[in-house]
């Protein structure tokens, strides 16, 4: 993997702005993190802030949990009272564990109160099981868009059968995460590995349905997003060129001060993901879409 310094990030950005190929009129500061949780980790809930001013993120986008994930990340009611006191900064979604009977009720509800979109979901269900539909439903229903953690055998399972979801819901904006996610951008992956590291082999199903569906967006956050860029930084470069517009970057760091304190590993996804893309992305315009634009129009925010 890429090790490259706050400090080296940004005299890139200049470097680059200086070049002519950043456009004057676009600031360095406009990015928006999809993916974002308070707490995370165990990491204090305001230190988010930190992290986020440290890569001079506009938006950020909580994302909640509940049942088991709720010893992870913070509930619907966590976050609601985090974006209330942030409004200027921090917008939420909401997450209900589909498998119990009140989970609609709780969806609805907090979408109701100003949640504006539904995820993370990631929970013990297939993909298209009965739980499921009522929860594409109800976003068909609300007019907002749907982001699933697929890990195989484990949550929203039967990713090979996602695209039979997609089409069932064409007005319902889904947006794909994680492990098996990724991993299926190649067509000749091992299920079982979850950080696959081999060149990738074009005709993977990602790439299929990304292609075939314009209602999927693809979640660049975590170490999974990070490892897909790294493994074959030749073939994401005709990937990122050919899915521009449903390319979403997010962050789903839970370092303390985005510069890797506070956890095990000593590095935060967002910098080297940030420093990544840029080199990768074929124009500055490409760059500013997947950073900002794209997500902005999708969950209609104001420039």
């Amino acid at each position: 993997m890429l090790s490259v310094s706050r400090r080296q990030f940004l005299g890139a950005a200049g470097a680059f702005a200086m070049a002519g190929k950043l456009p004057a009129q676009v600031p360095l500061d406009r990015i928006l993190d999809l993916h974002q949780h308070t707490p995370y980790n165990n990491r204090p809930r305001d230190l988010v802030l930190a992290h986020q001013d440290q890569h001079r993120v506009r938006t950020t986008v909580i994302l909640p949990g509940e049942g088991w994930m709720l010893k992870i990340i913070g509930g619907n009611r966590d976050c609601a009272s985090f974006q209330a006191a942030h409004v200027d900064r921090y917008v939420r979604f909401t997450s209900a564990d589909p498998a119990e009977s009140r989970a609609i009720d709780v969806l609805r509800g907090n979408i109701q109160r100003g949640a504006i979109g539904i995820g993370e979901m990631k929970y013990h269900v297939a993909v298209d099981s009965p739980e499921m539909h009522r929860v594409y439903k109800l976003a068909e229903e609300m007019r907002v868009p749907v982001l699933l953690h697929f890990e195989y055998e484990t949550y929203n399972t039967g990713f090979e059968r996602f695209d039979k979801v997609l089409k069932a819901y064409p007005r319902v904006n889904f947006i794909g995460h994680a492990q098996t996610w990724w991993g299926n951008v190649s067509a000749d992956l091992n299920q079982l590995d979850l950080y696959p590291k081999s060149p990738v082999k074009p005709g993977g199903l990602t790439d299929k349905f990304l292609g075939d569906y314009p209602n999927l967006y693809a979640d660049l956050s975590a170490g999974s997003g990070l490892n897909a860029i790294t493994r074959d930084q030749e073939f994401y470069r005709g990937f990122i060129a050919r899915h521009s517009a449903q390319l979403l970057w997010g962050s789903d760091c839970d370092c303390h001060d985005g510069k890797g304190g506070g956890i095990r590993n000593g590095f935060c996804l967002a910098e080297k993901s940030l420093a990544l893309l840029r080199q990768l992305a074929p124009d500055a315009s490409t760059y500013q879409k997947i950073i900002y634009g794209n997500a902005a129009k999708l969950l209609n925010l104001k420039e």
